[in-house]
């Protein structure tokens, strides 16, 4: 007769120790989404596959609770994502012309575009620019095939993958470490507040000293390099599609990419993430 009160405890305890790492997966879903995502559905619907785990988890399968669990918090965060129907084919095309056109001007001109002029290349206006940023760039950081704009399917790698796909993948996060900490100083605190610390835009633009429009202009910045500087080293059919032009911004570019491979080792990038693909620090 204890033996079932005894299970339910055991699975309480599980649930419980395991907790945290709900928070985790749902601040890393959130990196990659648009700001309107709410949080409360996303830990909400976390917590409920986190329970279902526990009821379900079988201890001799010889798999770690933790990456059963993940696998199915990752898949209940997907559901969630693709109920909220949260980027339309639409939105994500019209993302990519605009990084194209950002691209474009920024090698004619010899430095970041400004947003009016990204908008009359367009042939746009300048809050259709500021729309569309805001809807996909939360998708567009951490996109780790080339960092492409992607839809909701192509988010989440699904954490049961075989040993070779897990070591690429924990490779890939670390590569993007070292390219977010290669970044210039000023370009690093908008990635860092914006994305990693989710901190307003207004609050990084008082702390920098500058406007919105300019931490908007940063950001667009920083994801051309850290998605080039990626593709340089782990896609580099990607980078031969856009090669650099030449001059002093083809040169400081090349700089940071070289950066990038001078910040770490295969041992020290796989060091970042455990062996389920996770940060060690979570």
């Amino acid at each position: 007769m204890s033996g079932a009160p005894n299970v339910d405890r055991r699975r309480e305890d599980v649930v419980q120790e395991h907790m945290p790492l709900v928070g985790h997966l749902v601040r890393e879903m959130l990196a990659r989404v648009p700001s309107h995502v709410n949080r409360d559905d996303l830990m909400s619907a976390g917590y409920a596959a986190l329970v279902h785990a526990a009821r379900g988890f079988d201890t001799t399968r010889g798999v770690p609770f933790a990456r059963f669990a993940a696998a199915r918090i990752r898949g209940a965060l997907l559901d969630e994502l693709r109920g909220l129907d949260w980027a339309s084919r639409s939105v994500r095309q019209r993302a990519r012309r605009t990084d194209s056109a950002r691209q474009e001007l920024t090698a004619e001109l010899g430095r970041t575009p400004t947003i009016q002029e990204v908008a009359e290349r367009l042939g746009c206006t300048v809050e259709d620019i500021e729309t569309a940023d805001d809807d996909v760039h939360r998708a567009v950081v951490f996109s780790l095939q080339g960092f492409a704009t992607a839809a909701a399917d192509d988010m989440v790698t699904e954490p049961s993958a075989g040993p070779e796909e897990m070591l690429i993948r924990r490779e890939r996060l670390g590569y993007l470490q070292n390219a977010v900490d290669a970044l210039p100083e000023r370009l690093r605190v908008v990635v860092q507040g914006y994305f990693f610390d989710e901190r307003p835009m207004a609050r990084i633009a008082e702390e920098l000293g500058v406007t919105e429009s300019r931490v908007s202009q940063l950001r667009a910045e920083a994801l051309s390099l850290l998605r080039d500087g990626l593709n340089t080293h782990l896609e580099p059919s990607l980078a031969a599609e856009n090669p650099p032009k030449e001059g002093c911004v083809a040169r400081r570019r090349a700089a940071y990419y070289d950066q990038i491979a001078a910040r770490g080792t295969l041992r020290t990038r796989l060091a970042l993430t455990g062996p389920d693909g996770l940060p060690l620090a979570a």
